[in-house]
């Protein structure tokens, strides 16, 4: 079939960055690229015509009128309108089907005219609001695949858009919601406020389907995900040779939101390989170095549970060797992009659009498109060999490992996790203070890995014994401790 027409408003200055984001990733993406193609003014040959006429020519011949609308009115033509009122006028006599996207959650702040054409176009059909680029193509690709399907134009949309078999919104955990919302507050200015209910956040997010939670919103927010997607699980495993072999020394499969997924595997990975710890003596905070930086860990881990194919039966596996570290996913590539592609600047075409938005959001993925080339980047700074991505019956992001260890282990009952817990701890410290040192985010994975152990054996004691949940607790080193980290510290200097 022809593509659908779709006019993407207005000449505003204002959304120019949203605009070209937005009819990259709709050129882009595998399944709205045969069903639209979008217009945008700037891309029209210079002619001897109004630009009034052009546009309104164009909504005319579209089939569906995406609105964006800001604080600018825009610039007024004799009878005091602007080109977006306009041509949001004429797509509403025309009957056009009409998509309204208004950026900001507070109105205040712009254009009186503005904020009564925000105010029309709400008394005729929904508006949706947004933040970010990133926030906008989701919100888009949510309504256009709704559109699809109410035309019958396809049946299924994609995988983390669908609604969870059996799952109710009772299945999801509030508190988890709540909690996504503060970060994504913070971490990018998020919308929503901090009183939103949970049925406005996943409203919001598009993870409802009639009332029902996606798969999305399962694996986002979920209380047990993998008792409704059993393979979004992540395993994990570290071999001391080069190859898969048993027994095997350290093996995890971690369940659990997407968000924990990532936070326990990078954790597992940071627990395993070489660290170097410095000294205090250019600074109160000890310098802590690790053989592979963890922001370059964290995006082949996030990389593969973001994009990975949840239809499949394969889970994410992480693989720890001598050499290098290998992150393999049931996944592909989208057609537009190809491996070479991933090396140099590419649009983002993420696999699971529901799911990559609130990864984003809460900045587990940095920058849409760039995550590949910051790897690079950031192996490149450590003095490590560029990273390696294959396909094979899935993708495998491939990380080589510096050659001869920075720390080694000392044999008997002391893990690596103690070890390094034994090496950072100066004086009397805070939990969070010692897993921030440590690069470590999942909490129950450094409580059962690092402090625990370390309690146990008599290495480290808390200040406030009696009173072990004490918001005030700190930890230090007992005598047994200081002669581990003396021991530890003297290897270290003759290696």
């Amino acid at each position: 079939m022809k593509p659908l027409r779709l006019f993407i408003s207005s000449v505003q200055k204002e959304f120019a960055e949203e605009r070209a984001a937005l009819r990259d990733y709709l050129r882009g993406d595998p399944l709205l690229c045969r069903f639209f193609e979008p217009f945008l003014f700037e891309e029209v040959p210079a002619a001897d015509r109004r630009a009034d006429d052009i546009y309104l020519d164009e909504v005319e011949r579209s089939d569906l009128y995406v609105g964006l609308f800001g604080n600018d009115y825009g610039a007024e033509d004799a009878q005091g309108m602007s080109p977006t009122q306009r041509e949001f006028e004429l797509a509403s006599r025309l009957h056009k089907h009409r998509l309204i996207f208004v950026k900001g959650a507070d109105d205040r702040q712009k254009h009186p005219k503005m904020q009564t054409l925000i105010r029309s176009a709400g008394t005729q059909l929904i508006r949706r609001r947004f933040a970010t680029a990133a926030e906008l193509i989701a919100g888009v690709y949510a309504a256009l695949v709704e559109y699809l399907e109410s035309q019958e134009l396809i049946r299924t949309g994609p995988f983390d858009a669908a609604p969870c078999p059996k799952a109710t919104v009772a299945d999801l955990d509030e508190e988890r919601m709540a909690r996504f919302l503060r970060q994504a507050r913070r971490a990018r200015g998020f919308p929503l406020a901090e009183e939103a209910s949970p049925q406005e956040l996943l409203a919001h997010l598009n993870l409802l389907d009639d009332g029902r939670p996606t798969n999305a919103a399962v694996l986002l927010f979920g209380k047990q995900p993998q008792r409704f997607l059993m393979s979004s699980e992540v395993k994990c495993a570290h071999f001391h040779g080069t190859e898969v072999a048993k027994p095997i020394p350290s093996y995890q499969v971690y369940k659990g939101t997407v968000f924990d997924l990532v936070d326990q595997a990078v954790d597992f990975v940071m627990s395993k390989i070489n660290l170097w710890v410095g000294t205090r003596k250019e600074g109160p905070q000890v310098p802590v170095q690790y053989e592979i930086p963890r922001e370059v860990v964290a995006e082949a881990i996030v990389n593969a549970v973001a994009h990975r194919d949840y239809a499949s039966n394969g889970s994410v596996q992480v693989m720890l060797f001598a050499d290098r570290l290998e992150v393999w996913n049931p996944g592909t590539l989208p057609p537009s992009l190809t491996l070479q592609m991933l090396r140099e600047p590419h649009g983002s075409v993420p696999g699971n659009p529901m799911l990559a938005e609130p990864l984003y959001l809460t900045k587990y993925i940095e920058r849409m498109g760039t995550g590949t080339r910051d790897m690079i980047g950031r192996c490149r700074e450590a003095g490590l060999p560029e990273p390696e991505f294959t396909l094979s019956d899935g993708f495998v992001t491939t990380l080589r490992r510096k050659a001869g260890p920075i720390t080694g282990e000392v044999t008997g009952e002391v893990t690596g996790e103690v070890q390094r817990l034994v090496l950072v701890l100066h004086g009397e410290m805070k939990r969070t203070e010692i897993q921030h040192l440590l690069a470590l985010r999942h909490e129950d994975y450094f409580r059962e890995a690092y402090l625990v152990p370390a309690l146990e054996r008599g290495y480290v004691e808390m200040t406030i014994p009696d009173k072990p949940k004490s918001s005030r607790q700190k930890y230090r080193l007992t005598t047994k401790g200081t002669a581990l980290r003396t021991k530890l510290t003297k290897r270290k200097k003759r290696t």
